[in-house]
């Protein structure tokens, strides 16, 4: 089972950046849809995808089971990325969970939502989770540039390297401010 947890950086893209494509442009071509709808909708989705992001990390990732085998799955999901977060196998979210989840939130979503709004909200948080991973692997492998991305890179470093338990989100701390789970301290000159 844990092969299917290892994943090259580059897959989501390839899996992922044709479906927001796809859903960016049948949005924009509804003959419903107006500029204004469709860039609320696009607006809605991505800030739809930091709080999943947040509580996904938060109370899914980083739950902590009382079963054997429930540890060992948890483990295997997120663990084992905090006890080896250098590994570049590990920084990305395994089609085995992402293509699920999305085809889970593609059904509920498209249930709930007129086409012209769907489209472009589902596109953008698809967008969402592929800026996630991105950061995500940049934070832990790559010099990241500018004050955006130091901060972010720094904010997530913190939660790997000094408290776990705060900074759930990764490509935006959003949430961590309104739950008051931010870190208590980021060294301004930390970027490792």
């Amino acid at each position: 089972m844990e092969f299917f947890t290892k994943v090259h950086w580059s897959i989501p893209l390839v899996i992922f950046v044709p479906v927001v494509v796809y859903f960016l442009v049948q949005g924009w071509r509804s003959p419903q849809s107006t500029f204004l709808s469709y860039v609320l909708s696009l607006g809605c989705g991505l800030f739809f995808w930091t709080l999943l992001e947040y509580l996904l990390h938060r109370f899914f990732f980083h739950f902590h089971p009382r079963g054997k085998f429930s540890r060992r799955i948890f483990f295997i999901l997120h663990g084992i990325h905090h006890d080896y977060p250098n590994d570049s196998w590990r920084l990305v979210l395994p089609p085995v969970l992402s293509i699920p989840s999305a085809l889970g939130f593609y059904f509920l979503l498209s249930r709930l939502l007129p086409f012209q709004i769907f489209a472009p909200f589902y596109g953008a948080l698809v967008l969402g989770y592929l800026a996630y991973d991105m950061i995500h692997y940049s934070s832990h492998h790559l010099a990241m540039r500018g004050k955006v991305g130091l901060f972010l890179k720094r904010y997530h470093l913190n939660h790997h390297f000094k408290d776990e338990g705060r900074g759930f989100g990764v490509s935006s701390p959003i949430w961590d401010w309104v739950f008051q789970s931010s870190p208590r301290k980021i060294k301004a000159g930390a970027s490792s």
